[in-house]
C-alpha cells in the first residue's frame, strides 16, 4: 500500500482538529438523543461513480461506521440505521447475497470494536428470516453487549413497521393468555375489573423490536427521498425528519451538523408537541 503523503496527512489532521471543535460548539445546544438513519442510495452512488453495486454497499457500510463514531463524539447515546428491509428480499439474488455478506463482515467488526469501547448492538427485525449463521451471530453480540450503555447501535434488519406492530400485537396477546392462565390455575376468582386482560400501549411498546431505545429525534433520509418506506411510523410522531439530496455513502460530519443545527432551531417547538402527549 502507497504510503499517505505528508500533505494528506497534514490534511487529515487539521480536517479532524476543525470537525472536533465544530462539534464541541454544537454541544453548547440541545442536542437530540437518538438519531435514526434511512440509508438510500447506495446502488446510485455506485451507478454514478461507476462502481459495481457491492461497491456502493461497502460504501454505505463504511459511511454508516463514521456516522457512528461521528455520533459518539457529539455524546448522541442511540443510533438506529435502517439497513435491510424484508421487502430487500425482492431483489436480485446477488444483490441480497452481497448485502447478507456485509452484515456478516459488519458483526465481525462491530465485535472488535465492542470489546475496546462500551458499544451496545441491538438488532431489530424478523430475525428468523436470516440465515442460521447470521441469526446466531447476532444474538451472540447482542448478548454479549446487553450490558453495555455509552452508546447503543441498532440495525434494523429484515425489518418493517407493520410487521413490528403486528408481531408486538401477537406477543402482547399471547402475555395475557398466559398470565390469564396462570391466575385461573392459581384459583385466583377476582373479576378482571383491574384491567390485566387488556392490552395497553404500555404492553404493545414493551413487545416493540424497538424497545430498547426511546423515539427518535431525527430522522435522516439520503438521496433526496421523502417516504418512511414502513420504517419507525409508530416511533416517528414528533421526530423531525431530514431528507437530504446526496447518497448515503457521501454523509458526512458537515451534513449531520447542519442537520443537528435545524434540530437546535426547532427544538422548543418539538419540545412543546412532546409535552402534548
Amino acid at each position: 500500500m502507497e504510503e499517505e503523503s505528508l500533505p494528506r496527512k497534514i490534511f487529515t489532521v487539521c480536517k479532524t482538529l476543525v470537525r472536533k471543535l465544530v462539534f464541541r460548539v454544537l454541544r453548547a445546544g440541545p442536542m437530540p438523543s437518538h438519531i435514526a438513519v434511512i440509508m438510500d442510495g447506495n446502488r446510485r452512488y455506485a451507478k454514478r461513480n461507476r462502481l459495481n453495486e457491492g461497491a456502493g454497499h461497502d460504501a454505505g457500510a463504511m459511511a454508516l461506521f463514521y456516522l457512528i463514531t461521528y455520533c459518539y463524539e457529539l455524546g448522541i447515546k442511540y443510533i438506529t440505521a435502517y439497513a435491510f428491509s424484508t421487502d430487500n428480499f425482492r431483489r436480485k439474488p446477488q444483490e441480497v447475497g452481497k448485502i447478507m455478506s456485509l452484515l456478516r463482515e459488519s458483526m465481525a467488526l462491530l465485535t472488535k470494536i465492542t470489546k475496546h469501547q462500551p458499544v451496545r448492538v441491538h438488532f431489530a427485525g424478523n430475525l428468523e428470516l436470516l440465515s442460521a449463521e447470521l441469526r446466531d451471530g447476532a444474538r451472540k453480540l447482542m448478548e454479549a453487549t446487553a450490558d453495555y450503555s455509552k452508546i447503543v447501535v441498532t440495525i434494523c434488519v429484515c425489518y418493517c413497521c407493520s410487521d413490528e406492530i403486528l408481531n408486538s400485537v401477537e406477543e402482547s396477546v399471547l402475555e395475557k393468555y398466559y398470565n390469564h392462565s396462570y391466575m385461573r390455575d392459581s384459583h385466583d376468582d377476582d373479576e378482571d375489573n383491574d384491567g390485566r386482560n387488556t392490552i395497553t400501549l404500555v404492553d404493545i411498546e414493551k413487545h416493540m423490536y424497538m424497545a430498547v431505545t426511546p423515539e427518535p429525534d431525527i430522522l435522516i433520509r439520503t438521496a433526496h427521498e421523502h417516504r418512511l418506506s414502513n420504517f419507525l411510523q409508530w416511533q416517528t410522531s414528533y421526530t423531525q425528519l431530514a431528507s437530504l439530496p446526496i447518497d448515503f455513502p457521501e454523509l458526512n460530519s458537515w451534513q449531520l451538523t447542519w442537520v443537528i443545527l435545524d434540530f437546535q432551531r426547532n427544538y422548543d417547538y418539538l419540545a412543546r408537541k412532546k409535552l402534548q402527549l
